[in-house]
């Protein structure tokens, strides 16, 4: 480990562990490559135990640059195909700050996992999905 990395990781612990530090608390894990391996498919919940069902779930699906119709009809299609009691009119899109990039969000109530694996999939595989959170 170099001394740059080895005073990073110190500037790391003594903020964690100093609460009066300006710096944001934050809590590291472990770091190692390769430690965080996926247990399948990159859309699947990696850790099952720590999701309580039924909930309800926020989420923002932004879009790719210019497409702004596209992302909201894309959306519709796949929420309505796998929550058919969900409102798509609740749908809210908000442009980014610059209006380069749009984003659709959603509260959903789900119900189990394979939902959440399922509908990660499918946006996943929208052409108009840029990122979701």
């Amino acid at each position: 480990m170099s001394d740059d990395s080895k005073n990073n990781n110190d500037n790391v612990d003594n903020n964690i562990n100093n609460p009066t530090s300006n710096q944001p608390s934050v809590k590291v894990t472990d770091l190692t490559p390769n430690k965080g391996v996926l247990k399948g498919k990159k859309t699947d919940i990696q850790n099952p135990e720590l999701w309580e069902f039924p909930m309800n779930y926020p989420l923002s699906i932004i879009g790719h640059e210019g497409e702004h119709e596209s992302l909201l009809n894309e959306i519709k299609l796949i929420l309505g195909s796998q929550f058919p009691d969900f409102d798509l009119a609740s749908i809210e899109v908000k442009p980014s700050r610059t209006g380069r990039f749009h984003s659709a969000r959603v509260n959903l109530y789900l119900t189990a996992a394979d939902q959440v694996n399922t509908l990660y999939a499918a946006l996943d595989n929208a052409k108009t999905v840029r990122m979701v959170l």
